[in-house]
C-alpha cells in the first residue's frame, strides 16, 4: 500500500514523522493532482488541514507559491501554526496576513512562499495592488461553503481563475440545496468533488465509533401554563395579518422562521394607513413566536431574560408597547418569575445534569443556541459542582484573546465542560472530546455535522440530542437529518455531472 513517502513533494516539504498516514487523505490529494480544481467534503475532525498542507507542498515542489485562506483570524492563525509545525520550510517564508498584521510584515507579502490569510485582507490588497497572484500555484479556500454571494472568497476566486491557479475548497458540508452547491462549484471553478463520510470505505479504519442518543423531554405543567397565556396574543396578531392578506397560516407555530422574517419586508412595501397596523401586529407576533420558542425549548430563564431585554429598549414600537401592557402577558411573566424563584426550570437542564454525571471525568461540549441559555446552564452546573465554562463569540463582547485562553484552559484540563454557542462549531482548534450534547437540535446540516465532529476523533465518542416533545425541536431534528442525506445525494449527482462535462471537453 502506498503512503505519504510515495509522493516526492510530500517527502521534501512535509515533516512526515509528525503526520499520521491516512489512506483517504492520500487518495484525495492524488485526485486533486489528477483532476485540478477540487471541492473536498470531509466531516469535521477527519483532517482537511493535512490535505491543504499537501496541496501547498505540491505547489512549492513546482516552484510556485501557495495561499491558504481561512474565514476568521483565529482559524488563519491555527493554519499558520500547522504549517510551521508540520512543514519543512523556513518560518520567515511563511506570512500570516490578517487585518491586524502590521505594515512592516505586510511588506513581505510578495516575497513569502506561503501566505495564510483572511479573504477580506487578500481581497483588499488585490484591489489596492499590494499583492499579486502571479507566481501562486495553489489557493486553498477553507470553510468554502462561505464562498457565495458577495463574500470576499468570491472576489479572490475570480482573480485566481483568471490566472489558472489550482483551487481547492475544503468544507464539512457545502449545504443541502442544489443551487447553493452549484454556486460554490461555479464560483471556485470546480472540476471534481472528493466527498467522504464517516462510513466511507477508506475512512472507516481511521475513525472511532460514535454513539448517538436522543432524549425526549416532556414540558412541565408550569411551562405549559405560561405558554398557554402568551399563545393567544400571538394568534390574535396572526389573525389580523391573515385578514389583511399578508400571511396565510392558522397557527403561528407552523410558520417557517425564514418566511416569518420575510413578512417584515413585505409589510414595508404596503402603502396607506394599513401599513402601521400591520407592523404593530407583526411586531407582537414576532416577539411572541420567539418567546414561545425560548420558553418551550430553552428555559424559563432565557424567556425572562428576553422579556427584560425588550423592556429595557429606549425606543419601543407601538406593537411592543402594546404587548408589554397586555394583562395576559403581564400575568404570564409573573407566573414565570414565581416559578424561577421556586427553583423551577426547563426539564432539559435536569436531563443535561443527569447525562453529565455519567461523564463527570470526561471532556464534554454542550452546544446551545443562545447566550442566555449558556448562562443558565453554567449556573446550574456550577451549583452541582461541575467544572464548566462558557465559550461565546465577539458579538457577546468576548475578545479573541479571551477565547484563546478559554480553549487553552480546556485543553490543559482546568475545566472539562465547554458551554458553546455556534462559535464552537466551525474550524477552531478545540480539543477532541468524549461527549457532545445538543441542548437543542438545529436545522442546519452544516452546523449539525460540525458539532458531531467534535467527538470520536481519537477514541469512542458519544452524542446526545435533547428534544422537547411537541415543539420545534422535533421538526429541527428531522430537518437536519434529511438535509444531511440530501446533501450527500446531491454531491454525488453533481460530481457525475462534472465528470460528464469533463468527458465532453475531450
Amino acid at each position: 500500500m502506498e503512503d505519504w513517502y510515495s509522493l516526492d513533494f510530500a517527502r521534501e516539504y512535509l515533516k512526515l514523522e509528525k503526520i499520521e498516514f491516512r489512506e483517504y487523505q492520500l487518495n484525495i490529494v492524488k485526485s486533486i493532482i489528477e483532476h485540478g480544481n477540487t471541492l473536498v467534503v470531509l466531516p469535521t475532525g477527519l483532517g482537511k488541514t493535512i490535505i491543504g498542507l499537501c496541496v501547498i507542498a505540491y505547489s512549492l515542489y513546482n516552484n510556485k507559491k501557495a495561499l491558504f485562506l481561512a474565514p476568521t483570524k483565529p482559524l488563519a492563525e491555527q493554519h499558520y501554526q500547522s504549517i510551521i509545525d508540520l512543514m519543512k520550510i523556513d518560518p520567515s517564508k511563511v506570512l500570516l496576513l490578517t487585518g491586524s498584521t502590521n505594515k512592516k510584515l505586510r511588506e513581505l507579502e510578495n516575497i513569502a512562499s506561503i501566505v495564510v490569510a483572511t479573504p477580506q485582507t487578500i481581497m483588499n490588497d488585490l484591489k489596492n495592488n499590494k499583492i499579486s497572484l502571479d507566481g501562486f500555484g495553489a489557493i486553498i479556500f477553507d470553510e468554502c461553503h462561505r464562498a457565495v454571494g458577495k463574500y470576499a472568497y468570491t472576489y479572490v476566486a475570480n482573480e485566481a481563475k483568471l490566472k489558472d491557479i489550482l483551487i481547492v475548497g475544503l468544507t464539512a458540508s457545502p449545504g443541502s440545496k442544489k443551487e447553493r452547491i452549484r454556486e460554490i462549484i461555479d464560483l471556485l471553478g470546480i472540476k471534481h468533488i472528493e466527498a467522504r463520510t464517516s462510513i466511507s470505505d477508506d475512512v472507516l479504519p481511521y475513525i472511532k465509533p460514535k454513539t448517538m442518543k436522543t432524549i425526549i423531554i416532556e414540558l412541565t405543567p408550569t411551562i405549559r401554563e405560561v405558554d398557554n397565556l402568551i399563545k393567544p396574543i400571538g394568534q390574535e396578531s396572526l389573525k389580523e395579518l391573515n385578514d389583511m392578506g399578508i400571511i396565510n397560516y392558522k397557527k403561528f407555530e407552523n410558520i417557517p422562521k425564514k418566511e416569518l422574517l420575510e413578512i417584515g419586508d413585505e409589510i414595508s412595501k404596503i402603502e396607506g394607513n394599513i401599513k402601521f397596523k400591520a407592523f404593530q401586529e407583526y411586531s407582537k407576533l414576532l416577539n411572541i413566536v420567539h418567546m414561545h420558542d425560548l420558553l418551550t425549548t430553552e428555559g424559563i430563564s432565557p424567556f425572562l431574560d428576553y422579556i427584560d431585554s425588550l423592556e429595557s429598549r429606549e425606543n419601543k414600537s407601538r406593537g411592543l408597547y402594546s404587548l408589554l401592557k397586555d394583562p395576559r402577558f403581564i400575568f404570564a411573566r409573573r407566573k414565570a418569575k414565581e416559578a424561577k424563584e421556586r427553583g423551577e426550570e426547563h426539564p432539559k437542564v435536569h436531563a443535561l445534569i443527569d447525562i453529565l454525571k455519567d461523564y463527570r471525568d470526561s471532556k464534554s461540549i454542550v452546544f446551545a443556541q443562545y447566550r442566555s441559555t449558556i448562562k443558565m446552564i453554567n449556573e446550574y452546573l456550577s451549583n452541582n459542582n461541575f467544572l464548566a465554562r462558557p465559550f461565546v463569540g465577539k458579538r457577546e463582547g468576548i475578545t479573541q484573546e479571551a477565547q484563546k485562553e478559554t480553549i487553552n484552559d480546556f485543553r490543559l484540563g482546568k475545566f472539562n465542560i465547554l458551554l458553546a454557542t455556534s462559535i464552537g462549531e466551525e474550524g477552531l482548534d478545540i480539543p477532541s472530546v468524549d461527549l457532545v450534547i445538543f441542548y437543542e437540535p438545529i436545522p442546519s446540516e452544516i452546523r449539525n455535522i460540525q458539532r458531531k465532529g467534535r467527538t470520536g476523533r481519537f477514541r469512542a465518542g458519544f452524542i446526545y440530542i435533547l428534544i422537547t416533545k411537541d415543539t420545534k425541536d422535533e421538526i429541527y431534528f428531522f430537518v437536519s437529518l434529511n438535509r444531511e442525506k440530501r446533501m450527500l445525494r446531491l454531491i454525488n449527482e453533481l460530481n457525475r455531472e462534472l465528470e460528464l462535462g469533463q468527458r465532453r471537453l475531450y
